[in-house]
């Protein structure tokens, strides 16, 4: 059975959203690697590269993952709708 994709192909709703994220706390996807590592989660530059580029399918632990490291809900993520509390 097929993975499901976005309306336009895409294998995630994130990366835009992850992209922005990124930038709007000033880190480089390889600093986003690093703190997910020092948090416990096993995601490397190349995962982030290939979530923002949405070839790559995303777990929910990573979900959960990026949501506790941006302090931020899963609708949040996903829906691109940060709340102004930075």
């Amino acid at each position: 059975m097929p993975k499901p994709m976005t309306t336009t192909g895409q294998k995630n709703l994130i990366g835009d959203n992850l992209i922005e994220l990124r930038k709007a706390h000033r880190i480089s996807q390889r600093l986003l690697a690093y703190k997910l590592q020092l948090a416990g989660y096993d995601m490397d530059k190349n995962v982030i590269t290939r979530i923002e580029t949405h070839k790559r399918y995303v777990t929910d632990i990573e979900l959960k993952a990026l949501c506790e490291v941006f302090g931020i809900t899963y609708a949040e993520l996903i829906d691109g709708k940060q709340s102004k509390k930075n």
